[in-house]
């Protein structure tokens, strides 16, 4: 059984994106299944620190991406709304270019609150970072 509210399609998570740092760093939905939401992130200058590598922060963000959206695809969104609430990133690994890649599975999914795993890997699947994101459902007033 999905776990997704409604349906959509792809090119309309990336709309909810423009003009945001989600269109600034490049972070496209890619996929998704019945228990996951996909997007990649391109490592280039404008997500590399200056030591030429992925920068934790761009990881960050594609994880809180990932994480937030896919939370949002689990409620009502005329009742709801999901905000990120706490971000833990472990950065195992380094990418100098390419793409990295960033799954969003769901661990939790309460009233009040969601929990949100994300991998983010290379293309060859070695993963560069595991993140968990908690969110908090909040109901619209």
């Amino acid at each position: 059984m999905s776990l997704w509210f409604r349906s959509f399609e792809l090119a309309d998570l990336d709309r909810l994106g423009e003009n945001t740092l989600v269109d600034l760093l490049g972070i496209r939905f890619t996929g998704f299944d019945e228990h996951s939401l996909t997007a990649t992130m391109p490592v280039e200058p404008r997500t590399r620190q200056p030591y030429g590598l992925l920068h934790g922060g761009a990881s960050a963000a594609l994880a809180e991406t990932l994480g937030s959206v896919a939370a949002m695809l689990c409620v009502d969104p005329a009742q709801f709304r999901c905000v990120g609430q706490t971000l833990t990133a472990s950065h195992v690994s380094s990418a100098r270019d390419g793409e990295v890649i960033g799954t969003a599975r769901s661990v939790h999914r309460g009233g009040r609150s969601q929990v949100w795993q994300i991998d983010i890997r290379k293309p060859d699947q070695s993963l560069v970072c595991l993140a968990s994101l908690t969110v908090a459902v909040l109901a619209i007033r």
